[in-house]
């Protein structure tokens, strides 16, 4: 057993430690992250993580810890975050870093993640199973309008999620867009240009409308790394919240949804007709739905790589800019779902 993992352990609980499992979770050289698995000698698992970033501080954590109790009264499984036996997340000097301890439950259940294969349809068919659950969670959520926090998720828009930040991350993908778009042929440049006023001006537009829409407070990462299900596949819960804060349901919902534009509205539809079983959409939430999904979706980072990926195929390239901008311009009737 190592010794400093064992005397951050002591930090929380009383028993003793008998073996560790160590994960490197981090993303980059300022976002320090690891976590050990630790048994006790009684056979029960808890999770020690130690982070070392602009988003981990004990304040952030008790949001965490609170909104996974808020999924919890919903019959949702989130595992329990613990602080230290003194009731704070104590900083502690690990691998050259410090960082902000603390500890969770380890999950009973599996991540949807681990169920995936090299087969699509099987994939397909696993995220169909459990997509439905996962947005009335969700709307259930939104519709309790949580307001212990004004940090924001994540999926922040018109804000930026930490200090390092420098735009929020639809902006950031937006710009992306136009940076790459901008080294095409002479030939598309008009057209460039064309497809970044539409985007601008829509959301310079979509603005002081979005600050006035509802919010509550969300997990804010419902990747299949996140989503639990149990031996037989059912969806049973989350865990994973240190994305998560203040946002719009609307923002929230939109962001976790990625496919080529055809199935991703579908699947917008589908949402917002499953959330509304849970949820009462506003008025002003239903005005601004399609300047919504023109400002997150038709500039997003899965369009940026789809563009890249086409290299010098300048029909393909035609046909893609095409495509952006009609749905940079479609009337598309997502009220119809939300009413």
């Amino acid at each position: 057993m190592n010794t400093e993992i064992a005397s951050f352990f002591a930090l929380f609980f009383d028993v003793a430690p008998n073996a560790v499992q160590t994960l490197d979770t981090s993303r980059g050289v300022d976002d320090f992250r690891a976590a050990f698995i630790v048994e006790t000698e009684e056979g029960k698992k808890y999770v020690l993580k130690l982070a070392e970033n602009d988003f981990t501080f004990p304040e952030k954590i008790n949001v965490w810890r609170r909104t996974a109790e808020e999924y919890r009264k919903l019959g949702y499984y989130c595992p329990e975050i613990h602080p230290d036996k003194t009731g704070s997340f104590p900083l502690v000097d690990y691998a050259g870093h410090r960082c902000t301890a603390y500890a969770e439950d380890f999950a009973p259940f599996r991540p949807a993640q681990n169920r995936f294969s090299e087969d699509d349809a099987h994939n397909r068919a696993l995220y169909d199973s459990y997509q439905r659950d996962i947005w009335k969670m969700t709307a259930r959520i939104a519709a309790l309008r949580l307001d212990y926090t004004e940090y924001p998720s994540a999926y922040c828009l018109f804000e930026t999620f930490c200090p390092s930040d420098k735009t929020d991350e639809v902006l950031e993908n937006a710009l992306a867009w136009k940076k790459y778009a901008n080294t095409l042929s002479q030939e598309f440049h008009g057209q460039v240009e064309r497809i970044w006023r539409l985007w601008t001006e829509n959301r310079t537009a979509l603005e002081p409308l979005y600050k006035q829409l509802p919010t509550s407070v969300f997990q804010a990462d419902l990747n299949p790394s996140n989503i639990l299900l149990d031996d037989a596949g059912r969806f049973v819960g989350v865990y994973d919240f240190n994305l998560c804060g203040r946002d719009v349901f609307l923002n929230y919902l939109m962001r976790e949804i990625f496919d080529d534009f055809q199935r991703e509205i579908s699947m917008i539809c589908d949402a917002l007709k499953t959330a509304k079983e849970d949820y009462c959409f506003s008025a002003p939430e239903k005005d601004v739905a399609l300047m919504l999904y023109r400002c997150l979706k038709p500039l997003s980072f899965i369009r940026v790589d789809a563009l890249k990926n086409l290299g010098t195929d300048r029909e393909a390239i035609g046909a893609f800019l095409d495509e952006t901008e009609h749905y940079l311009t479609a009337e598309i009737n997502f009220r119809e779902f939300m009413e």
